[in-house]
């Protein structure tokens, strides 16, 4: 893409050379016309220039659309590569990055902000070029025609400079400030998006709607202001260009009264001096628009040379799927979030083996999601050691490390298309009888199979046409199709009925015999039955055990059932 990136700048550059040169020997033939075959009479002089001033026109032309192709070809090429690089660097990132930016704002940067760049890059192919060539080129040209009227320019250069000044000091903050209020927008309008059915039920509306109006009035105050002060440019430049003329054309009246120069040279220059003040023009809405993609740029800078908390070590070890020999074990565990002083998870150490249970619970807050999500190395430690399958996970690639791991997050994320590519989403080679089996211990077979299409039944965006439990029971089912060595439920069976879950947790017991279970849940029904519970309070392991091991010793553990369990079902 490079090699072709760079073909493609400097094609644009050479059609852009040549459109240049065209349309500045257009105005001397209008010239050679006038003194050589008008003021003479020679008509067949006029129609041997008439025709090379076609030809030279059909050059511009076709030197104009190759310029445009191959210009556009290189921003859309740029805003390609950069929105690559984005994505990808924002998936290899870990959490932290989605917890500092913000959805909106990272949807922002790799839609709205790349597209600035590529459009100030094409502009830069077409207008930055042409500018800059036409000013010397017609400046020359003008010069050679009469010198004594390029004297005009000396006046008006510096008012043109002075206006394209004022406009880019008052227009560029503006500018700037409309990436972050587009920012707020988008993010208004997405948390609108995805919390309809909270807004509706707390009767919300009008106050959603105010609030989405307040900050898209915001935009729009500030897009009419710098639009109003931009646009400003035209008229301004239009009466300096008919003030321009109406001095040359006094001045060149007495020059060809005084037989000091020729009508030709006159029209010839007139037109060079507008080319040369397009030029300005050109110029300065570059200058206008720079600054805003100059803004897009830091923003993309900041994802794309923002550092990378979890790497890859240099030299990696490799783990391989154990089965029935499967362990997973945590040493002196700490870990705290970025500028917190208290840790979230403090000397943190067990140990579990394939065929194992082990269930965590605690009060909210206590760090239990944050424990499971170091496994997969969502974010990695402060200190201390988790190892899987007798390796360092941090000795490990991320890949390597979540090759081995089935995870069910909080809150269950499906993605749209059927039921079966969602099955195939951790084993694109799965079999329809191991999607049911895995179906059918998450407690989905029943109501899969009741559907038109069964496994290639449409999942809209976000599994939105499924109620929460089924989506839930999809999202286990999705993790259980994948070959792995640790399972991980963070919460998975919070919108499952009590006699669902018994029967889940009962399958989950007899079906997957060959990897660890890690459970985070809230309910005590939920871990009754676990090989090991790890009890959390405020980031510390308080408590580790069995339900009954606990419910003897254990007064965290104690206080945790009888919120949940009468005194008589203990």
């Amino acid at each position: 893409m490079k090699r072709v990136s760079v073909v493609s700048a400097i094609m644009a550059v050479l059609f852009m050379v040549v459109q240049v040169v065209s349309e500045l020997y257009l105005p001397n033939l209008t010239a050679n016309i006038i003194n050589n075959g008008v003021a003479t009479g020679d008509i067949p002089y006029i129609w041997r220039t008439g025709i090379f001033m076609l030809g030279f026109s059909l050059i511009s032309i076709l030197a104009a659309v190759g310029n445009t192709y191959f210009a556009t070809k290189e921003s859309q090429q740029l805003g390609r590569k950069l929105r690559t690089e984005v994505y990808q660097k924002v998936e290899h990132s870990s959490t932290k990055m989605f917890d500092k930016y913000g959805t909106a704002s990272l949807i922002n940067r790799t839609t709205n902000d790349i597209n600035q760049v590529a459009l100030v890059t094409q502009m830069f192919l077409r207008m930055m070029i042409n500018a800059p060539i036409t000013l010397i080129g017609a400046s020359i040209l003008a010069y050679q025609k009469d010198a004594q009227l390029t004297k005009i320019f000396l006046v008006v250069v510096p008012i043109m400079m002075v206006l394209i000044g004022v406009i880019m000091y008052f227009s560029v903050p503006l500018f700037k400030s409309m990436q972050e209020k587009t920012d707020r927008l988008n993010l208004i309008f997405r948390e609108n998006l995805t919390g309809v059915r909270v807004i509706r039920a707390f009767n919300k509306t009008a106050y959603e709607e105010k609030r989405f109006d307040d900050a898209s009035m915001d935009y729009t105050n500030t897009a009419i202001k710098v639009n109003t002060i931009v646009s400003s440019m035209m008229p301004m430049m239009t009466l300096i260009m008919s003030g321009t003329n109406i001095a040359i054309t006094w001045f060149g009246a007495q020059y060809i009264a005084d037989m000091q120069l020729e009508v030709g040279n006159l029209i010839a220059f007139m037109t060079y001096a507008m080319q040369i003040l397009f030029s300005f023009m050109m110029l300065a809405m570059i200058f206008v628009m720079v600054p805003r993609a100059q803004a897009s740029a830091k923003r993309i800078n900041e994802i794309l040379e923002g550092e990378v908390d979890v790497l890859d070590p240099v030299e990696p070890q490799v783990v391989t799927r154990q089965g029935a020999a499967a362990t997973l074990s945590f040493n002196q565990v700490d870990y705290r979030y970025d500028g917190a002083e208290k840790r979230t998870l403090e000397d943190v150490s067990f140990e579990a083996t394939s065929g194992q249970m082990v269930a965590i619970i605690g009060g909210t807050g206590s760090g239990k999601t944050t424990l499971v999500n170091l496994i997969p190395r969502l974010y990695d430690i402060e200190s201390g050691e988790i190892k899987l399958n007798g390796k360092n996970i941090t000795q490990l690639t991320q890949k390597n490390v979540r090759e081995l791991i089935g995870f069910v997050p909080q809150k269950a994320v499906l993605f749209s298309g059927t039921i079966r590519q969602n099955m195939q989403y951790g084993n694109q080679h799965a079999t329809d009888e191991e999607i049911w089996q895995a179906l059918r211990t998450a407690q989905a077979e029943e109501f899969v199979a009741s559907l038109p299409d069964g496994l290639d039944s449409r999942v809209e965006q976000g599994g939105g046409n499924f109620s929460g439990g089924q989506k839930q029971r999809l999202a286990i089912a999705r993790a259980l199709v994948k070959p792995a060595d640790v399972f991980i439920f963070d919460d998975s069976f919070s919108a499952l009925d009590f006699k669902t879950d018994a029967n889940l947790r009962k399958a989950l017991k007899e079906d997957v015999t060959q990897g660890i279970l890690v459970i985070v849940a809230q309910r005590v029904s939920t871990v009754i039955d676990a090989d090991v519970i790890l009890v959390l309070d405020e980031g510390k392991v308080v408590g580790q055990g069995t339900h009954a091991e606990l419910l003897a010793t254990n007064e965290t553990y104690r206080e945790i059932v009888a919120s949940q369990l009468r005194e008589e079902d203990l």
